[in-house]
């Protein structure tokens, strides 16, 4: 799919207020909201728009434990790692990467006796060779999105 300005402006719109009507995008991009609806569907169906859902304050509801995990897995191993890691409900974030480790995940936690199980399973899961885990101290920025950018003439 082309994503022209018309869908980044509709875009950038809806990360601003994710609960705009089609008739307030309209309104601020200056398009029409026939436009704007039908944009949106097409945005939807092609998945550059995944969902609509809240940003939850975790720490305000009492997870109040934010650990970074770092895995080294076995090479055979690393989609069924990866797999367990994002079915866990308290894994907000699952990457696998390049570099010294295989994969990194976040999770969030109510207190350091929760984090502390998920660390013991992970090191007795077979697949997992090493594990660091580090414990975040305070959030700077989390969850953020950014604005698409327009294309500019030269």
């Amino acid at each position: 799919m082309g994503i022209d300005d018309t869908d980044r402006r509709i875009v950038n719109a809806l990360l601003s207020d994710g609960r705009a009507s089609a008739r307030e995008i309209a309104s601020e991009t200056g398009l029409a909201a026939t436009t704007v609806s039908k944009r949106l569907s097409d945005l939807e169906e092609d998945g550059v728009i995944e969902s609509y859902r809240p940003m939850v304050d975790y720490d305000r509801l009492g997870y109040d434990v934010t650990a970074v995990f770092h895995l080294s897995v076995d090479g055979n191993g690393l989609r069924s790692v990866v797999d367990r890691l994002r079915d866990h409900e308290r894994m907000v974030s699952v990457y696998e990467v390049t570099g010294s480790h295989d994969v990194v995940a976040v999770g969030k936690f109510e207190d350091t006796d929760e984090m502390n199980r998920k660390i013991k399973d992970l090191l007795t899961d077979p697949d997992v060779e090493a594990a660091n885990t580090s414990v975040v101290l305070d959030v700077v920025r989390e969850n953020a999105q950014f604005p698409v950018g327009l294309e500019t003439e030269d």
